[in-house]
């Protein structure tokens, strides 16, 4: 851990520290949560970081944790620790809506593993997070009267990215040091991206997506938001394992954090094809070729590496995760038509114009795609690219009556992000700096399949890159 002169987010350690020492015990702490989520849902613009949380629920979880460091006898390095799960996760006793307003009429009365897991560890579930309306968008923009629109805590009047949105706002505010989202286009990594934090996707399948809705079952993983990429390295610790409830992970190698931190880069190789690494705005581009210097300063090699065949990948990644979504959706898209967002039933409508022989196709591109994956890591440990290749859009007036739909920036924001979810690869993104108008850009790094370990190794390089940490406009200090 490396001491910082000026702002730093509250993480783990931070919290750790105040119960241990008795400064703070978790039930003060929940206190404090409660106080300023009831803040956040009373400013102007609301923060609509969490749209569902119950104050005896928080209390009983801090109550039982304070108990436990009282007797001095924690279950985990989370015990006590303040976090939030996307509502596309079943959580009890929330309603399990997915964003929108048709599904989850009755409380949830299981948790999916995660949030299982989550409290087995002792963690203090403050809610469950705001979410791009079936996770159909990258924007965030979710207009509909249960959820409205998630702001960017670094500048109100810009989107968080999606669509694990409100996970990344409620990181980036404070609120939590620890969220969870799932990313089947970049829905972890892209808001994690807009909103100056860290985002990891694991390989498919690592974490269980077990009582998460299924939406796409072959590009959706699941993973951390989390103000550092030590903490990032201790949520995936304790959730990526195989869970006999979800057969996509149960043959997954032994989840390691090797070499982790390991005091330089020496012999690492690092992959950049610079062409797709340059698609992206000045302000990030010159952001993120300093970050890679950085990293080679510390040892790393860089190799110029040739991804072949992305804008095959991009047409296909897409087909898969919409024929998929409108396969699932298809007796809502029949019955709730009405209740969903225009831009939700513009991609849904789209989704039904694919093929069976477009799916088929899309499929033996991602076989292909994988094959030249495993040449190009056979030569280098990871793939380096920006993050996203703009910083987070503005929010218009219009977007808060109808929502926002534009492909263009759809499209142009998955960019880096749809080989990770097309193959199945693990994706880490790093806040590396910011833009003149002060919104975050971040880096990210691509590892082979299960090699998460060696992405929080570099992750860990690349935090020190960053000179300040901005605090965000909207922040809570909760162990204040």
């Amino acid at each position: 851990d490396s001491a910082r002169n000026g702002f730093s987010f509250k993480g783990i350690k931070d919290y750790l520290e105040c119960y241990r020492s008795g400064k703070l015990t978790p039930s003060q702490v929940a206190k404090n949560i409660i106080a300023m989520l009831e803040d956040c849902d009373k400013s102007t613009p609301p923060l609509r970081a969490i749209v569902q949380w119950d104050q005896e629920q928080i209390m009983l979880m801090a109550e039982a944790s304070t108990t436990r460091y009282r007797n001095k006898c924690t279950l985990s390095c989370l015990d006590g620790i303040p976090v939030c799960l996307k509502e596309e996760f079943k959580v009890v006793p929330y309603h399990h809506r997915v964003g929108t307003v048709y599904l989850g009429t009755q409380p949830e009365t299981e948790d999916a593993t995660v949030a299982k897991k989550l409290r087995e560890a002792g963690a203090i579930i403050i809610g469950v997070s705001n979410m791009h309306e079936l996770g159909t968008g990258t924007t965030g923009c979710n207009p509909n009267r249960y959820h409205k629109i998630p702001r960017n805590p670094y500048n109100p009047n810009h989107f968080t990215g999606g669509s694990s949105s409100g996970s990344a706002a409620a990181v980036a505010a404070g609120l939590c040091p620890v969220a969870i989202g799932t990313d089947g286009g970049g829905s972890v990594r892209i808001p994690a991206s807009f909103c100056g934090v860290v985002g990891l996707k694991g390989t498919f399948g690592r974490i269980s997506g077990h009582g998460s809705l299924p939406l796409s079952y072959s590009t959706v993983s699941v993973g951390p938001i989390c103000t550092s990429v030590a903490d990032a390295a201790i949520v995936y610790s304790v959730l990526a394992e195989p869970d006999r409830l979800y057969p996509y992970g149960l043959k997954q190698p032994k989840a390691t954090l090797s070499d982790m931190c390991a005091p330089d880069l020496k012999g690492l190789k690092l992959g950049v094809d610079w062409t797709f690494f340059k698609a992206c705005d000045a302000e990030v581009l010159s952001a993120c070729e300093k970050a890679v210097k950085h990293l080679q300063s510390l040892g790393a090699s860089v190799v110029e590496v040739s991804l072949p065949e992305i804008e095959e990948v991009r047409v296909a990644h897409v087909i898969c995760i919409l024929s998929e979504m409108r396969d699932l959706l298809q007796p809502d898209f029949n019955k709730h038509f009405h209740e969903m967002n225009l831009e939700t039933r513009a991609s849904l409508a789209l989704a039904s114009q694919f093929t069976a022989l477009d799916y088929i196709k899309a499929n033996r591109q991602r076989t292909r795609s994988m094959r030249f994956l495993q040449e190009i890591f056979s030569t280098v440990n990871c793939i380096l690219t920006p993050a996203v290749p703009c910083t987070a859009p503005r929010i218009y007036e219009s977007d808060l009556l109808t929502g926002s739909s534009d492909m263009s920036f759809t499209v142009r924001s998955m960019r880096f992000m749809q080989l990770g979810n097309f193959t199945g690869i693990p994706g880490l993104v790093v806040p590396v700096g910011y833009s003149t108008a002060g919104l975050p850009i971040s880096l990210q790094v691509m590892a082979k399949w299960w090699d998460e370990a060696v992405l929080l190794r570099i992750g860990l390089k690349l935090e020190q890159f960053r000179d300040q940490t901005k605090k965000p406009s909207i922040y809570y200090d909760i162990l204040a």
